[in-house]
């Protein structure tokens, strides 16, 4: 499912860190309810800022529930009875968590990487899109909407696009927390009691809906290999907790 062909010349990571120090992967099965999430992951993001922990990135399946980020607007939660809803200090709008979407909370210290929001979204973004890649789905980023895209074509149709994976990170004394979430095989009618992110003009995708065969392993396998490309080496850890 995954292409594993070898780049013979390794480029330098683009958001790695200058002492080149792993950063911990850990992965929880079954699902993990999200504030006792929440809670782990703010205590983790606290104690590398103070120098008492390594960086993390923590993947993981929630129950179904909607959040809320800073931007989210009351109008864009159609259904508040549908599922529980949990307001969070991370950038964007309202989106949906849920079994069959990976979700990566990740907790990178970036006084060591690099002291640059911008250029970490980016990064984000650079490695949601070489996983997809190694998935093979072609996604991309679109001036002015957050998160990563796919373009759908049908005969006789216009293209559209649909989002596939989302990004909603807070930046705390230089260390990150929350992160991305990608759709494997959500129920996509899920996404039907909000407007996701705010935009009323496109849809939501998973790599089942596009036709891909593809296991949550299979989607992390993607994800850590396309992780080490960007941001550098990993190493096995525990999940926070």
């Amino acid at each position: 499912m995954i292409d594993r062909t070898l780049n013979p010349v390794a480029a330098a990571p683009v958001f790695g860190r200058a002492d080149g120090a792993p950063c911990g992967w850990a992965v929880s099965r079954g699902r993990v309810g999200y504030a006792e999430a929440l809670a782990a992951m703010e205590a983790r993001a606290e104690a590398i800022a103070r120098g008492e922990a390594g960086e993390l990135v923590w993947l993981l399946e929630h129950p179904p529930l909607y959040t809320a980020g800073v931007s989210a607007k009351a109008a864009d939660l159609l259904d508040p009875d549908r599922f529980p809803v949990f307001k969070t200090g991370r950038g964007g709008q309202f989106t949906y968590h849920g079994p069959g979407q990976r979700v990566a909370y990740v907790m990178l210290d970036l006084s060591a990487r690099r002291k640059d929001v911008r250029a970490f979204v980016a990064a984000l973004e650079a490695w949601i899109i070489d996983a997809l890649s190694r998935l093979a789905v072609e996604g991309a980023v679109r001036e002015g909407r957050v998160g990563v895209w796919v373009e759908r074509r049908s005969p006789g149709l216009p293209a559209r696009e649909d989002k596939i994976a989302a990004i909603g990170v807070k930046i705390r004394r230089w260390v990150s927390f929350h992160g991305i979430s990608m759709n494997v095989e959500p129920d996509l009618s899920h996404f039907s009691g909000i407007v996701p992110c705010g935009q009323t003009e496109h849809g939501v995708t998973s790599l089942a809906d596009l036709g891909l065969t593809c296991t949550m392993d299979d989607a992390d396998e993607a994800l850590r290999q396309a992780f080490r490309e960007v941001f550098g080496a990993l190493a096995p850890a525990d999940p926070p907790g």
